[in-house]
């Protein structure tokens, strides 16, 4: 059966029928110009399966940025502003995005403000940006070391997954997507947090199906709340502590930085051991998840005072309200509790399970 999510904006494609999709909306809208914008990673391991994916004939004009968050910025997208100024885009152009949650969030920010909006499609290359990033409509960039600052909720004309491009990720981008897959689960279903807690990524059908789901999950979210006044505030679960902690580790001169997966993943432990404390989550579930994601990330320690700064930037989340800071926890899988407040004291303790774990 074929697997997609037709909507009038949104529209969410796996496979071949996603090709044959973009094929016909490009003939159909007769775009201007197509650009096709690709970072440096993508720009080599990704673009030659595009142009093969494609008619021939079929002309586009490439616009292409570093890779990596650093360089998620409003800086890179005046660069972009100004060559598609350059070369001649106008209302009916298109962009297509082809590349991770970097390019994908940033190009659509592009496309959404550029000349008040142009339309563009989304072409998610990562594991992560499969089951995130590209879907949902959010694009937008950092503001300095603070992630997503700025930023507009406008769907992809259409989403289009080829797990064909998951070929050349490497692992560590591998285990940065499937944190977002673990999360899913624990906001979902034990039964699909099972599935990812299994998920073979050389199984191609297994792996086809574990992504499928994971969308699938998202998008029963997102069109019950398009604009996170509720329920889509599940979606950020384990992103309250793990952005800041993204963040410090970017800000930081002497961190290595972490990818986004892995400082979600450290966030999923914290809040869910935060989760057991205060709404009795179960304890078979925090140690059968946290030892999961010790077994596939590495742990990272933290001291007191940098325990400290990463409080200090949870200021900073985009769900606190009225200067009040406000976490996603968890009564059970797939039992969610929204717009709850933490003591201090036990976030300190959450790291320090973290810390010790097992026991």
């Amino acid at each position: 059966m074929e697997k997609k999510i037709v909507k009038d904006r949104g529209s969410v494609y796996l496979g071949q029928p996603g090709w044959d999709a973009l094929i016909q909306f490009i003939q159909e809208s007769n775009p201007s110009k197509v650009f096709v914008l690709t970072d440096s990673h993508t720009a080599k391991h990704c673009l030659p399966y595009f142009v093969s994916s494609m008619p021939k004939g079929f002309t586009f004009q490439h616009l292409n940025i570093p890779a990596g968050e650093m360089h998620k910025n409003i800086a890179t997208c005046s660069n972009l502003w100004e060559q598609l100024s350059r070369s001649g885009a106008d209302r009916q152009s298109l962009m297509i995005n082809l590349g991770g949650g970097v390019v994908t969030d940033l190009g659509g920010f592009v496309a959404c403000t550029y000349q008040r909006g142009i339309d563009f499609v989304n072409i998610p290359t990562s594991l992560l940006s499969m089951v995130d990033a590209a879907v949902g409509g959010k694009n937008g960039v950092d503001l300095g070391n603070l992630k997503n600052q700025v930023g507009i909720i406008k769907n992809a004309h259409s989403v289009l997954i080829d797990i064909a491009f998951l070929e050349t990720l490497p692992d560590h981008e591998f285990r940065s997507g499937m944190a977002e897959m673990i999360k899913h689960g624990l906001i979902h279903s034990e039964v699909y947090l099972d599935q990812v807690m299994v998920l073979d990524r050389n199984e191609k059908s297994h792996l086809e199906t574990a992504i499928w789901d994971s969308i699938l999950i998202k998008n029963e979210v997102i069109t019950e709340d398009p604009f996170e006044k509720g329920l889509r505030k599940t979606l950020n679960y384990g992103h309250t502590l793990g952005h800041a902690i993204e963040s410090f580790c970017l800000e930081s001169s002497t961190r290595k930085t972490l990818l986004h997966g892995e400082a979600i993943a450290i966030g999923m432990i914290l809040e869910t051991y935060i989760s057991h404390k205060q709404f009795q989550f179960p304890e078979y579930q925090l140690e059968k998840t946290t030892n999961f994601i010790l077994q596939h990330y590495a742990r990272v320690s933290f001291s007191r005072s940098e325990i400290d700064e990463i409080i200090k930037l949870l200021i900073f989340d985009k769900k606190n309200s009225h200067g009040s800071i406000q976490f996603v926890l968890l009564e059970d899988i797939g039992k969610h509790k929204l717009n709850c407040t933490v003591p201090n004291a036990l976030i300190f303790e959450a790291f320090d399970f973290y810390r010790d774990f097992p026991f």
